[in-house]
């Protein structure tokens, strides 16, 4: 794992999560501005989950690889499906769907960083 870009992830995911509250707090629908954040989120994830999969792949990290695995698959999958189901919904509960997904992100993220330590 990285440090830096998880710390990247984290930070940016929170910061999105923020931006989301403020639109939802307004009652307005999904904006581009979010759904861009939303796609640059996604393109971090997956860059991460490409190096941590090298990097298990190469014979680093901690024993529990299937674990590692899931999370990383797992918080891919989480801005698209996010992004889509905002973008169904057109009230103020789209942008709430997307900070619950942005708020997710850290947790996963932090999780990680626990597991490729080796932290329980």
């Amino acid at each position: 794992m990285i440090g830096p870009l998880a710390t990247a992830l984290i930070i940016g995911a929170l910061v999105l999560a923020v931006l989301c509250v403020i639109v939802a707090i307004r009652d307005r629908p999904m904006g581009v501005v979010l759904l861009a954040g939303l796609g640059v989120l996604e393109l971090a994830l997956l860059a991460q989950a490409v190096i941590g999969i090298v990097k298990v792949i190469g014979g680093e990290g901690s024993g529990e690889t299937a674990t590692f695995v899931g999370y990383l698959l797992g918080s891919i999958v989480i801005p698209p499906v996010a992004a889509f189901w905002a973008l169904g919904e057109r009230t103020r509960w789209g942008p709430a769907v997307a900070a619950v997904a942005c708020f997710a992100i850290p947790v996963m993220v932090g999780r990680l960083l626990q597991i490729w330590q080796g932290t329980p």
